[in-house]
């Protein structure tokens, strides 16, 4: 199943984005993001299916939520920064 995990500098700011997500009615689940991922060692993600991750983008963007950045799953397993 691919996915998309959407990376934040804080966790206020992921816990906003999870908010705004879970208003939308778009599934996501918070976690820490991995450590090979963040330069800076501290961050948080949302992870969000791959069908949703449009709508996740909008949520965010409505709600004032600022992410760093956006990664998809590659099928071989890790992943890769998206470019939009």
């Amino acid at each position: 199943m691919k996915q998309y995990l959407i990376t934040f500098r804080s966790i206020t700011f992921a816990q906003k984005g999870e908010w705004a997500m879970k208003r939308a009615g778009i599934p996501c689940v918070l976690g820490r993001t991995p450590r090979d991922m963040e330069a800076r060692g501290c961050g948080y993600c949302l992870k969000v299916r791959a069908e949703a991750a449009p709508q996740a983008l909008n949520a965010l963007k409505t709600a004032g939520a600022p992410y760093r950045k956006l990664y998809f799953s590659r099928e071989e397993g890790g992943w890769e920064e998206a470019v939009l």
